[in-house]
């Protein structure tokens, strides 16, 4: 009972964890560009997994790559659509990714199970809800959506993936390493200047700006990404999946809650009303599921 009582514990604050990165994120997004909040964050946590990179398996190195092309794009969406929306509500519409996977077995012909169709209906109301309450859909949520079906398409690609994997932590370091990669293309084909001397000024001016945010960076990376991952991992260990699927079903919630306290964003009865539908539907579409990996490692 205490090794299953602890691991729902060290889930619990995982979720916890989690609610705090939309806030932290969309502080970031006032004065950095999504790839530049992507490329930090995602290189300070590369460089504390790299151990879990020494002798990894070619494989899993492919997998990786694979898995953080994919997960690149789920942040670059998520990221995007926190700048033009609140967090609170980004981290709701977010958190519909889990009903993707049900429902990209429905495009492949597979009659959704009736527990799937239920949660779809309490997801919507809880959308309409949502927008009910923070004015009319918009760009970012648009954009969170996006960040949603990515999610959904990577946690399916990831299920097949982690199952051929020698060393799971290796294919997370792999991931995580990859999506710094591609953040730092993106950033080298599409933000710096062309000119050598507006160059040397432009990325002189972001090392300040990184300075100046140095703590929510390495909350971002070290924290909410490297070190949660291994917590992640040694929880779900010792909990069933039905039961960690309820316990990160809260993490709207706790991102809502965060976002209170870190940006002063509130929610009236209809949004809160929104998201019990969301969570409530989240829940319904992950119970009694198959089992996903022992690890289905996704920072949030």
């Amino acid at each position: 009972m205490p090794r299953h009582f602890h691991g729902i514990l060290a889930l619990l604050l995982v979720t916890l964890v989690w609610g705090t990165t939309f806030p932290a994120m969309k502080d970031l997004t006032s004065h950095f560009s999504a790839v530049w909040i992507i490329l930090v964050r995602f290189a300070l946590a590369a460089a504390m997994l790299s151990p879990f990179l020494w002798r990894a398996r070619g494989q899993d190195l492919r997998s990786g790559a694979i898995l953080g092309l994919l997960l690149f794009f789920c942040f670059v969406f998520q990221v995007e659509g926190l700048a033009l929306t609140s967090s609170n509500r980004n981290a709701f519409i977010c958190g519909l990714n889990v009903l993707v996977v049900p429902l990209l077995g429905v495009l492949a012909g597979r009659l959704p199970e009736g527990r799937i169709v239920l949660a779809l209906i309490m997801s919507i109301g809880g959308l309409a809800a949502l927008c009910w309450d923070g004015g009319a859909w918009g760009t970012g949520d648009s954009l969170a959506l996006m960040s949603a079906l990515c999610f959904g398409v990577y946690i399916k690609v990831m299920e097949v993936r982690t199952r051929r994997a020698t060393r799971l932590l290796s294919v997370t370091a792999a991931q995580i390493g990859t999506v710094a990669v591609c953040a730092l293309v993106w950033l080298l084909g599409r933000e710096v200047p062309t000119e050598a001397a507006a160059r040397g000024a432009w990325l002189g001016e972001r090392i300040i700006k990184i300075g100046q945010h140095g703590w929510n960076f390495a909350y971002l990376g070290v924290v909410a990404t490297a070190a949660i991952i291994s917590l992640q991992t040694w929880g779900q260990s010792r909990t069933t999946a039905n039961e960690a699927a309820v316990v990160y079903a809260f993490e709207p919630a706790a991102a809502a809650f965060f976002g209170y306290l870190w940006l002063g964003e509130a929610m009236t009865g209809r949004g809160w009303l929104g998201g019990l539908l969301l969570i409530s539907g989240m829940i319904v579409s992950q119970w009694n599921s198959e089992r996903r990996p022992a690890a289905a490692l996704a920072p949030e």
